[in-house]
């Protein structure tokens, strides 16, 4: 099933390259920076890149995701500062990606490179219900971090 997302671009002098699913396969569409010359991002550094794009989701039950590129985050330590970033369905401001230069060497971000990339995931709205104790105990229960080992 496909969802048709509006999208704008909001620099009328940059030579735009949409957002797209690079495979067949991809879940996510790879987001470009839009930006007129190349950044250097220091070690340790983070910036905010523009994408150079809003978009209209315009469903309540679809939000969007921007997640870091796992080749960037393992090659070059290029990740999100905030590992994820969420967009509401109601939002329609500039998409903006904040990145973490987390290697010690600088790297250089050149214009319309793919610097992360965009989800859309279903939303289901929830009512909450107080209440002073579960029906039923799960088998985790209260186990918490680690609670299953590493083996």
């Amino acid at each position: 099933m496909k969802k048709t997302i509006n999208i704008k671009f909001l620099n009328k002098n940059f030579n735009y390259k949409l957002p797209s699913y690079e495979t067949d396969g991809s879940a996510g569409l790879d987001l470009r920076a839009c930006i007129k010359n190349h950044i250097i991002l220091k070690s340790r550094e983070v910036k905010l890149i523009s994408t150079g794009i809003a978009i209209n989701i315009n469903d309540y039950n679809i939000a969007a995701i921007i997640l870091p590129r796992s080749g960037l985050s393992h090659r070059y330590g290029i990740t999100l500062s905030n590992n994820v970033g969420l967009i509401d369905s109601d939002y329609q401001g500039p998409i903006l990606v904040s990145l973490l230069n987390r290697s010690k060497y600088d790297f250089i971000i050149k214009p319309n490179y793919r610097i992360a990339q965009i989800l859309f995931i279903p939303i289901f709205k929830v009512k909450l219900q107080v209440v002073k104790h579960f029906i039923k105990k799960s088998k985790r229960h209260n186990r918490g971090f680690g609670h299953s080992g590493i083996k």
